[in-house]
């Protein structure tokens, strides 16, 4: 049993790292003040325009590293701009934004889908290859965590914890992190000290937008291998994630390896002899039972940012 959960563990870490950037980004946009519900449809432009752009670059350079990090950035940009469709209609047009999110979700799978079976005919793109998974040299060696947690490995691993710990640097000690909590939790104090809340809001859903499409980039570069027009639901479970983790950075690293592992042990329950007499089912839904347990136990004194989700209108109180 140690030995099985052992070699899941490395798999475990890949599930959970698309789980943690998009969440990671609804972080941003949350303590900016917007709630962002369409982080699906952002992950699945993300990995269409990560799987395109790919898809017409290795032909021509077949054996190229850069090509994928071509893709992952063409995600990131591409993350970006459609994520402002969402900044506009929530912060300048104050619409509700769990119906503009909504609309990012439906009209996400319908483009790229559509534009999928005009490039392909079939609606899925295929890459030749992606990221190829190592040993890190000397850490795998370690007795126990080399083989937890530096083998089997990918780069994106490692740039996304990167941006996880430049993210925490960024919200709690620089002036930026502080103008941005502050438009989440009291917007017309801050607009009084001369921030613009708008401004701040527009770069926090810019960077969930960014982040989302990010993570679902690296699962075609590293799980799936081809966009096929979902991510199977990965875009919500960030966001129970991000409420899991209390809107905390290092809440969410926990919450979204507790999913991607939880997820992780019930892919393969049925190769593991002490979990093959469970029905996979109850598996799968464990770790969502939880989370509505939490949330239950744990409402009143939820961290969320006070001004999250209502919208703006400047010079009023």
């Amino acid at each position: 049993m140690w030995e099985t959960l052992q070699n899941i563990f490395p798999y475990a870490i890949v599930y959970t790292i698309p789980l943690l950037i998009t969440a990671l980004g609804a972080l941003f946009s949350e303590r900016s003040g917007i709630v962002n519900i369409g982080l699906e449809g952002l992950m699945v432009a993300g990995s269409f325009v990560g799987a395109f752009t790919i898809f017409k670059l290795q032909p021509g350079h077949p054996n190229a590293w850069w090509v994928i990090w071509v893709g992952l950035l063409a995600a990131f940009a591409a993350g970006a701009l459609l994520s402002l469709l969402h900044a506009f209609a929530s912060i300048n047009l104050s619409a509700n934004q769990v119906i503009s999110g909504t609309a990012i979700n439906m009209v996400a799978g319908a483009i790229t889908v559509f534009l999928a079976r005009n490039i392909t005919g079939s609606g899925n793109i295929r890459i030749t290859h992606g990221m190829q998974p190592y040993n890190v040299p000397g850490l795998s060696k370690i007795p126990v965590l080399g083989k937890w947690f530096f083998t089997k490995t990918y780069d994106s691993t490692w740039l996304i914890l990167l941006i996880l710990f430049v993210s925490v640097f960024l919200l709690y000690k620089t002036s930026f992190g502080l103008r941005l909590r502050a438009c989440g939790e009291h917007p017309h104090a801050a607009e009084a000290a001369g921030v613009s809340v708008r401004r701040m809001r527009y770069i926090g859903v810019l960077i969930s937008g960014a982040f989302s499409a990010l993570g679902g980039a690296v699962i075609i570069v590293t799980q799936s291998g081809e966009f096929n027009g979902t991510v199977a639901g990965l875009g919500f479970l960030a966001l129970a994630s991000l409420i899991f983790g209390q809107w905390k950075p290092f809440g969410v690293l926990a919450a979204t390896f507790f999913f991607g592992f939880a997820s992780t042990v019930a892919n393969v329950s049925q190769v593991i002899p002490s979990l093959a007499t469970i029905p996979p089912m109850y598996l799968k839904i464990f770790p969502y039972v939880v989370t509505l347990i939490a949330l239950i136990l744990f409402s009143k004194s939820s961290q969320a940012p006070k001004a999250s989700g209502e919208p703006f209108d400047s010079g009023k109180r």
